[in-house]
């Protein structure tokens, strides 16, 4: 099904591709043309780490405030407050993506998650542990916005960026640069608590848990400082809305269902991704004890997080043999099977004494979320819609996808509670999370088009003509600052066009 489907379409999109009349974009040299992708995409390093170092700090702070941090009500929202501001963040910067600039964006979402990381590393009120937690969460909720912003300005921009690589590899060096990185983000989110407790002797919780977020500043800084020699991608400064009034129904019509089973798609997968992310420790504790050290709960967290990539580096080249859609059809399928069968098995994967069996199960379940939507989804959000609204689509979409994580973390532990014993209470979100799988496989397979190698030039030629059909003047995409319509002649091609060609 996956060969015979892939060549026909294959077939179909070369079609396409021979009718069109685009200019092409100059191919850089590698290096050259490598530069913007990993400096838009990398920030999301952040995201991962930002997101999963809060489940070994709740962890920590469990252990130093005991009943005074679980009774009161930073316990049930430290974790997941970033997921709304995030979601406020992709929303917000969608717009300042498109109608502002992908660079700038980018710019100031990295000084937001730089600011209030450090603040909430050092979250302190007069003393006092309920008025500390509540500045903790409040601080998660800006960092959440500056992660929020990655997502529209950062992975659009480095989609639009890796038109100018070698056909054949798009796909792979997107899902390196996004994805992949996110994923070593929750490695070292579980990996750095881990060496810290170890130095601090299990002991110094403050110590280990505020250190463990500080960390979180480093990267970013670094990624600032590269993101100031960014320039604004070739694709945006063609087909652009930024100095236009953005037909918004007609984008609607075109894209609306489009949008809404890749929102969907990603809203399922967050769902169980995050959720699982953030209780793997709670999950661990449980296995080896309460009174396990935290080098041992934190030890078999950065385990299971590490399955992650594999799961994400083998996958990419997968993207682009197979295609984004059926790669993310195959990986849905085969964690389906894998989240039943642990479900299934889990009185015996729970036993202390064969952790290890667990924590490679449950890896490898969570290496196939990674091969297949972890890597897929935003490419498959990336480039199934034109330039010109590419960051809100994008932001709508991730902002879904972000919901969903909320809507998981809050509703996993009710999930679990409907088991009337341990076993159950582990094996049910287990069985809801595959059963979501093949949900989420069955929209991408029959809900999305093929995404090739050139589909966001193909994507932004088929918007042009679809827009020129409706009555929408197209010279009004690319338009630059002082520049009108009156600048060019009815008919003309635009003046990006003819640099393009002449070149």
């Amino acid at each position: 099904m996956f060969w015979r489907a892939k060549k026909v379409e294959e077939e179909q999109q070369q079609t396409a591709e021979d009718v069109d009349t685009a200019p092409p974009i100059d191919q850089k040299p590698f290096l050259q043309a490598m530069w913007p992708v990993l400096a838009c995409g990398a920030g999301l390093f952040s995201d991962g780490y930002v997101n999963n170092v809060i489940g070994s700090v709740n962890t920590v702070l469990k252990r130093q405030y005991g009943e005074i941090y679980e009774n009161s009500n930073s316990y049930n929202y430290v974790a997941d407050i970033t997921f709304v501001g995030t979601v406020v963040g992709q929303l917000l910067f969608g717009v300042l993506a498109d109608k502002w600039s992908r660079k700038n964006s980018l710019l100031v979402s990295t000084i937001v998650l730089i600011v209030f990381t450090a603040l909430a590393a050092g979250s302190y009120y007069h003393g006092d542990p309920i008025g500390m937690f509540n500045i903790l969460t409040a601080w998660r909720f800006f960092v959440g916005i500056g992660i929020g912003g990655e997502y529209p300005a950062g992975s659009v921009g480095c989609a639009e960026s890796s038109g100018e690589l070698k056909g054949g590899t798009r796909n792979r060096w997107f899902i390196l640069f996004t994805n992949s990185m996110i994923d070593w983000g929750f490695v070292f989110g579980a990996f750095v608590p881990y060496v810290v407790a170890a130095a601090a002797h299990n002991m110094h919780y403050s110590t280990i848990w505020r250190t463990s977020l500080g960390i979180g500043t480093a990267f970013p800084l670094v990624l600032f400082l590269l993101r100031l020699k960014l320039e604004e991608p070739e694709e945006f400064n063609r087909n652009s809305m930024k100095y236009s009034k953005t037909p918004y129904l007609l984008v609607l019509r075109y894209y609306g269902l489009r949008l809404a089973t890749v929102s969907a798609i990603w809203f399922i997968y967050d769902f169980s991704a995050y959720s699982f992310s953030i209780y793997s420790s709670t999950i661990l504790s449980q296995i080896s004890g309460d009174n396990a050290p935290l080098t041992t709960v934190f030890g078999w967290n950065t385990l299971i997080n590490l399955f992650y990539i594999p799961g994400t580096m083998l996958g990419a080249p997968v993207s682009d043999y197979l295609g984004p859609r059926y790669t993310l059809v195959l990986g849905q399928i085969l964690q389906a099977i894998v989240g039943f069968i642990m479900a299934g098995c889990y009185a015996q994967l729970s036993q202390p004494h064969v952790i290890g069996g667990f924590v490679v199960v449950f890896g490898i379940f969570q290496a196939l979320g990674e091969l297949g939507p972890g890597n897929n989804i935003g490419l498959l959000a990336a480039k199934t819609c034109a330039t010109g609204v590419r960051g809100q689509y994008y932001g709508i979409a991730a902002a879904m996808g972000k919901i969903g994580a909320f809507v998981g973390t809050y509703v996993f532990p009710h999930i679990a509670a409907a088991g009337s014993n341990d076993t159950e209470s582990a094996q049910y979100p287990f069985y809801v999370s595959s059963s979501l799988c093949i949900l989420a496989a069955a929209l991408a397979l029959f809900c999305l088009p093929h995404i090739g190698q050139d589909t966001i030039t193909l994507e932004d030629a088929k918007f042009r003509e679809y827009l020129e059909s409706k009555g929408w003047d197209t010279r009004q995409l690319g338009l630059k600052k002082g520049e009108s319509l009156e600048s060019f002649p009815e008919g003309s091609a635009h003046s990006n066009e003819k640099v393009a060609v002449a070149a």
